[in-house]
């Protein structure tokens, strides 16, 4: 069995040509929204899980059925009448972001789009918000944001704990897992299978153009690809959850040519781009991959969350493109629709910091050795380089020079720190090379958090 966050040696290379054109589109975007959202956010919960009867999980009531019962009814009370994508266009925009991949389906089956096949979703009667002229709340996003030209992403759950393919009433649920033997009920399980099939086909023909399917609910697939992470629940059950992925991508990339998928966790054809969850990798990998990561605590709504502070972010992105990633920063809106205002405020720190800095991100890969000390380094493909210095918590000046031993400027390279006009004086030190930063620079520094060198050129 496998890791469930598996290694690059598991990827297995697009062959696609449309699908690596728009992959490495992709790589050069480095910078994401996410959105976690749906009824959950008037509780303030976790994002589906608390209805899923894991031990892990902690409940404010201890009849489980109860709780299942109030948690569906939220859909009857969820009317988030503030909502509007394009405030939120704005201000991803402006903080440099260039793709967003929104919660169309979370686990719990709740859908954010006007789906045919369930009436458990935004547009349902039973819905307040139904009436409301962006009532398919998925179709607004992917529209407002493509007006700004980012690339779309629909993050679609392939388990769904309200379906009756899935979780039938018949049984318990014990986990996140389907309750029943899809191999003692086979016609049950070909109808989830034509339900997920439906459901993403809905999506890939009515919302415009998309560029990325992406896939969460890692334990629905075949058995022989179970995770460690599983392999004690697959003893027990030996449940063969395989929805037949090459079925779905050839269907979905027939209505949308090129759709990069990540069916994420799953090594194999189906998934062109790795997705560590909540974490960066120690080092960079020679894969795509993309870190997504919370700006608050958890993904979705809380009015209690403390948000990451700017600096917290911008260097992360800052570690995250030195290492060849993207950057997938999520937010989850409010029962009301929109924002915390501490979510805008971190924006507008990042887009101070982007408007400056915007070259030594965009259309970079990584050079060695990536990082040294407090400097991270990232590289155009004309051969520029870009020497990023992280600023400690209370720095708020750039220090007098920056040394770094792994790499040295070319005999006549002009080096310069964006922001400022005027090129910096330097020289080599050994292998590597000492640049100074001069006191007025020093004094009034272009920008905050971290401060970046060009180099127009290095020695092979």
């Amino acid at each position: 069995m496998r890791n469930s966050e598996h290694s690059e040696q598991d990827y297995v290379p697009v062959t696609d040509s449309l699908v690596k054109a728009k992959l490495e589109k992709w790589q050069d975007l480095k910078f994401g929204l996410m959105m976690h959202w749906g009824p959950y956010s008037q509780w303030g919960v976790v994002e589906s899980w608390s209805i899923c009867s894991e031990d892990w999980i902690t409940r404010p009531i201890d009849d489980y059925e109860a709780y299942k019962r109030q948690y569906k009814n939220l859909k009857k009370t969820f009317n988030p009448t503030e909502f509007d994508p394009a405030k939120w266009v704005k201000a991803a925009k402006a903080a440099g972001m260039k793709y967003v991949v929104f919660t169309t389906k979370h686990h719990d089956g709740f859908c954010m789009f006007d789906s045919k096949l369930t009436d458990y979703q935004i547009a349902s009667k039973e819905c307040p918000f139904h009436t409301h002229p962006k009532a398919n709340i998925t179709k607004a996003i992917f529209d407002a944001f493509r007006q700004q030209d980012f690339m779309i992403g629909a993050y679609f759950s392939k388990p769904d704990w309200n379906s009756q393919y899935y979780w039938w009433n018949y049984y318990a649920t014990p986990d996140r897992h389907v309750n029943y033997d899809p191999a003692k009920f086979p016609e049950r399980w070909q109808k989830f299978k034509d339900f997920t099939y439906g459901q993403i086909e809905e999506l890939m023909t009515g919302y415009g153009n998309i560029d990325i399917l992406w896939l969460d609910g890692a334990w629905v697939r075949p058995i022989e690809n179970m995770p460690q992470d599983f392999e004690e629940w697959a003893k027990k059950n030996n449940y063969n959850q395989d929805i037949d992925m090459a079925r779905i991508v050839k269907m979905a990339r027939a209505h949308q040519p090129g759709l990069i998928v990540v069916d994420r966790w799953l090594s194999g054809e189906f998934e062109n781009y790795l997705t560590p969850e909540q974490k960066i990798p120690d080092k960079p990998l020679n894969v795509p991959w993309e870190s997504c990561i919370t700006m608050s605590p958890g993904w979705s709504y809380n009015k209690n969350h403390t948000y990451k502070s700017v600096q917290q972010l911008i260097h992360t992105l800052v570690d995250i493109v030195a290492k060849g990633g993207n950057f997938l920063l999520n937010i989850g809106p409010s029962p009301g629709g929109d924002w915390a205002e501490d979510a805008y405020d971190r924006l507008n720190g990042i887009a101070e910091w982007i408007k400056i800095n915007s070259e030594a991100i965009y259309e970079t890969r990584p050079i060695a050795p990536y990082k040294e000390g407090k400097v991270c380094l990232t590289q155009k493909k004309d051969g520029t380089v870009y020497a990023i210095y992280l600023a400690d918590k209370d720095e708020k000046h750039p220090p007098s020079k920056i040394w770094l031993s792994t790499i040295q400027p070319a005999t006549g390279a002009k080096l310069s720190m964006l922001g400022i006009d005027g090129e910096l004086e330097w020289e080599k030190v050994g292998k590597g090379f000492l640049v100074n930063i001069p006191e007025s620079v020093k004094r009034n520094p272009p920008c905050e958090d971290a401060w970046v060198v060009r180099i127009s050129e290095i020695m092979d």
